[in-house]
Formats: C-alpha cells, structure tokens, sequence
C-alpha cells in the first residue's frame, strides 16, 4: 500500500491552514471596525429617529457583537428587533425577540418583547379568502401577552386585538361556508359554520352563521336541527334580519322554530349565549 509521507501531509495541513488564515483576514476585514459601546448604541438610536430602520438594526446588531457583556447589548437586543419590525422585515424582528426571550426571561422589557412578536404576526394577516397562519400565530401570542403578563400596558391592547383576530378567523370560516353553499357541499359548510358558533361565539359573524345552518339542515331535509337552530336565533337576536330569513325559510316548508335539548344546538348554545 502506497503510504503518504508525513512531511507531504504537513506541508498540505499549513497550506491549508494559510489559506484559511488568509480568508479569515479577509472576513475581519469585512467587520465593521472597533467603536466604543456608547457611539454605537447613539448613533443606531439616531438611524432610528431618521426612520433608516435597516441600518439601525445592522448598528444594534454590531453593539451586541462588539460589546456582548455590556448593559447595552441586552437593550440593543430588543431595539435590534423594533428597528427590524418598523422595517417590516417580521421574520427578522422575529428571530431577534425569540432570541432576546431565551437569554433574558426575567428582563424588565420581557413583556413588551412578547408583545412585540404578537404585533410582527397580527400585521401580518391577510385577507379571509387567504391562509390564516399568521392570525392563528398571531392569535396564539396576543394569549400568551394577556395571561403572562395580565398587568403590564400591552395585556389591554392585547385584548382588542384578540377580539379582531377572532372576528377575522370567524370571517375566513364564514368566507370558505359560503363557498361551499354555493358549491351545494352542505355538509362541509355545515362544518364551518358550526365552528364560528362554536369558537368566535363573541363574533359580529354568530347571527349569520346561524342562518346559514338553517339554509344547510333544511337543504338536507334534517329539519329538527333546522327548527332548533332557528329557535336559538329568534331567541338571542330577535330583532336581525337573519333571523328574519331563518323564519321565512321554515314558514316556507311548513315548520316553525322549536327548541330541542337533544340537537346539536340544543346542547351548545347555553354555554354559547
């Protein structure tokens, strides 16, 4: 066997050794140079107040690389992730917060960082005709905000927000319902807007979706789900125009709104109302 001398593999072990030292002083000379940790927290801090937030987030990042230990990493940290969030750059304010919330959970800025990631999804959210993750993220987080952080300035914000979002989701279900009525999938529709009653029964969308499991349950001929379903329609929003419809689709097939314990309305609409 043909052995290789160990002078040949020393000289390609410096060989490559030199080269790789040479690639890493091209690198360091790629680094932005030396700065005293307070020029360069100010002079991110005045990237801001221009409104140049991709900058300001490569000059917070450089405060925690050149100067990891100091107090103003730790603040340059969270403000690395506000410069990328106003730059609308979501994923990287993102992966900036997660990292400041695993290196400092007991920081007096934690709350506002959780915050601050609730804000990157909820700005986020598309139309109802699109994919929901990010509401569903968004969602998810504005929760977290509220039940760590009950007293803290962002739990109130946190609340209407919650309530848009599910407003939103319970639209997106609705928007996909509709569809499906068109499309005479009645058992996919009723599916959808069960779950607007179910899980966004705080929503504006709950009247309607009632309605439209009338039009559902009567179109399949399962006419006691239809009659009670209307019953709770008429006895929570008496006065809307759905309940209205709901009504004049039963007195259309001889029937009128009856209360039933038994059916799936009956069953839920104490704990829903």
């Amino acid at each position: 066997m043909t052995r290789f001398p160990f002078f040949r593999l020393l000289s390609l072990v410096l060989i490559v050794g030199g080269l790789s030292a040479c690639a890493g002083d091209k690198d360091k000379d790629k680094l932005p140079p030396e700065e005293p940790v307070e020029k360069l927290y100010n002079d991110a801090s005045s990237l801001m107040d221009r409104g140049e937030y991709s900058d300001a987030a490569k000059k917070f990042a450089e405060v925690e690389r050149q100067h990891p230990y100091s107090q103003w990493a730790t603040r340059a940290q969270i403000m690395e992730a506000y410069a990328d969030y106003q730059n609308l750059d979501y994923d990287a304010a993102i992966k900036a917060i997660n990292a400041f919330i695993d290196l400092h959970p007991g920081n007096a800025e934690i709350a506002y960082a959780y915050y601050l990631r609730a804000l990157c999804n909820y700005e986020r959210i598309a139309d109802v005709r699109r994919d929901q993750g990010f509401a569903h993220d968004s969602l998810k987080d504005l929760q977290e905000v509220i039940s760590r952080f009950p007293d803290s300035p962002y739990a109130k914000d946190a609340v209407i927000k919650t309530a848009l979002v599910n407003d939103h989701l319970a639209g997106a279900d609705m928007e996909v319902g509709r569809w499906y009525v068109g499309q005479k999938l009645y058992i996919a529709a009723i599916a959808r807007f069960r779950n607007v009653v179910e899980k966004y029964q705080t929503t504006s969308h709950v009247p309607e979706a009632l309605e439209r499991l009338v039009e559902c349950y009567l179109a399949l001929g399962i006419t006691d789900e239809a009659k009670a379903t209307t019953a709770v329609l008429g006895f929570n929003f008496p006065g809307s125009d759905w309940y209205q419809d709901a009504y004049s689709l039963l007195v259309k097939e001889h029937l009128t709104p009856e209360s039933n314990s038994e059916s799936w309305i009956g069953q839920v609409w104490h704990g829903v109302f």
